[in-house]
């Protein structure tokens, strides 16, 4: 009978993480070959090699079915794995669904993670400004972070923290919104100019030339932002729409502010025809037009498919919303930086091109 042997045997001989072993064991990739290497040889030495793969190699033991058994797989077998890395992230001060959805894909790269004996930090601000952002990445460095994965604004602090990180050869990854000429080495979204591109392409489909269009915009400090009211923009005027029948305004993804400038474009502005949402705060722009009991139709096209979109979707309030996936762009970041620093490459892309999917009442009826 084969000798019983546990993944902590393994691991110890080999001198890797528990995780690294359960990879070899299951063949997953991102494994170096050095690593790999020794993770063999310690099954070797210690009498039992379970991959089939290997029966080839010189001076390997024989494969035996009925000792598969021998390896121990038990989850709840305790072992306290050795930090080998530790990883950063660094979340700007926006709440509600956007925070609820990055966190979620965080929580579940640092499970994923750890078992690999890399560790995830968070530092969420507290407010907007730049300094906060800049001294939150400060406190990872001193904490020994390797890697940083971020979504703050494109501020030139900002940028040029990321830049003297670089220099200490901290990689770093953006995600949701991008620094404008940072030394950042990959991005994590939507093509958001894209993005806009389609929204604007939906409403010249509702609304002719001459009628107005009111655009609403979350924050223009983030390149997100910025980027995805200028492929709007430039999408209408292709279709002879032109920029001095659109009003924009700025609302920071907050509730109380854009009902309340959409309730005073709406009284400025009779003849208001279509708003973008550019932001996420689409329920108070819906109860504006509530509010004011609005009789003609005026259409709404919006981002994301929050729980509120769902709803507004279904009962016809917004026409049309463009989804994005926001919980992978807080989960794939950390295991990309992990990737970087364990072989030095990343995967061939450089922008997660998440599906950009256009959603109307059909697509949601029976879901809010």
């Amino acid at each position: 009978m084969a000798k019983k042997v546990t993944i902590r045997m393994v691991a110890e001989r080999a001198g890797v993480s528990r995780g690294t072993v359960d990879r070899v064991l299951n063949h997953r990739p991102h494994v170096k070959p050095e690593l790999y290497d020794r993770v063999i040889e310690a099954m070797k030495e210690l009498g039992y090699v379970p991959l089939r793969e290997h029966q080839n190699l010189e001076h390997l033991t024989p494969f035996d079915p009925d000792a598969e058994e021998a390896v121990s797989t038990d989850p709840e077998e305790e072992v306290q794995i050795p930090v080998r890395l530790r990883l950063g992230v660094v979340l700007h001060n926006e709440s509600g669904y956007f925070r609820t959805e990055i966190l979620r894909g965080i929580e579940s790269a640092r499970e994923r993670l750890r078992s690999d004996g890399v560790e995830v930090l968070l530092e969420q601000c507290e407010t907007p400004m730049p300094d906060e952002a800049v001294e939150r990445l400060e406190h990872l460095v001193q904490q020994g972070v390797q890697g940083i994965a971020l979504c703050l604004m494109d501020h030139p602090l900002i940028v040029d923290k990321v830049e003297r990180l670089a220099v200490q050869n901290i990689p770093v990854i953006t995600f949701n919104s991008d620094l404008t000429g940072s030394r950042r080495i990959a991005f994590v979204g939507q093509d958001s100019y894209k993005s806009g591109r389609v929204a604007g392409e939906l409403m010249s489909k509702c609304c002719r030339p001459g009628e107005k269009i009111l655009i609403c915009v979350g924050n223009t400090g983030f390149s997100g932002h910025r980027a995805r009211m200028k492929g709007f923009l430039d999408r209408i005027a292709e279709k002879g729409l032109v920029r001095e029948d659109t009003s924009v305004v700025e609302t920071f993804n907050d509730y109380t502010r854009t009902y309340q400038n959409v309730r005073t474009a709406l009284e400025k502005i009779p003849d208001l025809q279509g708003i973008y949402m550019a932001n996420h705060s689409v329920s108070g722009c819906v109860q504006a037009l509530r509010d004011l009991e609005i009789q003609k139709k005026i259409f709404v096209i919006s981002h994301d498919l929050t729980t509120a979109t769902l709803r507004l979707l279904e009962s016809e309030e917004i026409d049309f919303s463009i989804s994005q996936n926001i919980y992978m762009q807080g989960f794939q970041p950390l295991l990309m930086l992990q990737e970087y620093l364990d072989s030095g490459e990343l995967s061939e892309y450089e922008t997660d091109k998440t599906a950009m999917e256009v959603l109307c009442c059909e697509h949601v009826k029976g879901e809010a």
